[in-house]
């Protein structure tokens, strides 16, 4: 009975997997189709592999399209990936990187160097990554009471965002205006600004960290059972802890430096991915596929479907306010409930 059990939830997570990848192939094939010169899958195809005759037709696609859709997909695996290890680790849909400060902390450390010191490209990222990985440690030791509980965790995420948030608009209220409408543009968010140096950063992180977050996806199970539970089994929590996190950090900062922070992405697919897939199995890699998804096609409607072209940033804060609401009404915290009764 366990045997077959075990088949039941290996074969549903395979068969959601392949139809997110296929799903989300779909979606980047419509995004390098759809503009104002429309054009067809086959040219397409031919002038991703090299194989078109047709110089105006490559200039579109590679140089026009092909990075932006790119930048979509690696920041949605990235966003997708870190809020579903978020949500987990921490055991509350609301830990997401953009509620608990993570994003906000690569935000200003971005603008920081954006109007500070004019940097671009690989700067960036490394300025994303310092402010990302400062923020969450900060936010680990305040909240640290001799272990890590996941609504203190959330508040004083929230309250260092806060903070943070201000800080990023005082620099930008010191900017020149060039650079201040620069800023303000990447606060947005939008798959359309990144450049090659951040396009390879965000590439290289997701091609190494989720591989990785895959291969710790079974100690993060055992962590979902609680301290106790996990140092029984023979792991400790606050090293896993630690280094789940840490995981997740460098894949927000990375997508945050390439596409600026791109609201309630990761918010929304570990809870998505979570439904398809029930009871079967690692989250990680189709949490990130829900993600690709999702920031491709706010893409597409941010692009093509509005009556004129908006940052795909709003699109998606557009769709997540409402769900963070409903999850807020669906969730009541504990002590609401016992005041209650």
């Amino acid at each position: 009975m366990f045997r077959f059990e075990r088949r039941a939830r290996t074969r549903r997570a395979l068969v959601v997997t392949a139809a997110l990848a296929v799903v989300a192939a779909c979606v980047f094939m419509c995004s390098m189709m759809l503009g104002s010169y429309l054009l067809g899958p086959a040219e397409v195809l031919r002038s991703v592999l090299g194989l078109s005759a047709e110089p105006s037709v490559d200039f579109i696609v590679r140089e026009l399209r092909l990075p932006r859709a790119i930048t979509a997909v690696l920041a949605g695996l990235a966003l997708g990936a870190a809020g579903s290890i978020f949500q987990r680790v921490l055991r509350n849909p609301l830990a997401a990187p953009d509620i608990i400060g993570i994003s906000a902390g690569a935000s200003s450390a971005t603008v920081a160097g954006l109007v500070l010191f004019g940097a671009g490209g690989f700067g960036l990222s490394v300025a994303s990554l310092v402010g990302a990985l400062v923020t969450a440690a900060a936010v680990y030791l305040l909240a640290w009471r001799g272990g890590i509980a996941d609504y203190r965790f959330i508040l004083i995420g929230v309250g260092v965002a806060a903070l943070l948030e201000s800080v990023t608009g005082y620099l930008v209220s010191r900017a020149e205006i060039s650079d201040a409408r620069a800023a303000m543009t990447w606060l947005v968010g939008s798959v359309g600004m990144a450049g090659e140096g951040e396009i390879i950063g965000l590439a290289i992180g997701c091609g190494v960290v989720i591989p990785v977050l895959m291969a710790l996806s079974r100690r993060l199970g055992v962590l979902e059972l609680g301290a106790d539970g996990a140092r029984g089994l023979g792991v400790r929590p606050q090293a896993e802890t630690a280094v789940q996190l840490g995981c997740a950090v460098v894949l927000v900062a990375l997508a945050t430096a390439a596409a600026g922070p791109l609201a309630f992405v990761a918010l929304m697919a570990g809870p998505i991915a979570g439904r398809l897939l029930g009871p079967a199995g690692d989250r990680v890699l189709p949490a990130a596929l829900v993600g690709a998804v999702i920031v491709q096609t706010a893409d597409v409607v941010a692009q093509h479907l509005l009556p004129y072209p908006i940052s795909t940033g709003i699109v998606t804060g557009l769709t997540g306010a409402p769900y963070i609401a409903w999850l807020l009404i669906r969730n009541s915290s504990p002590t609401d409930s016992r005041s209650e009764r």
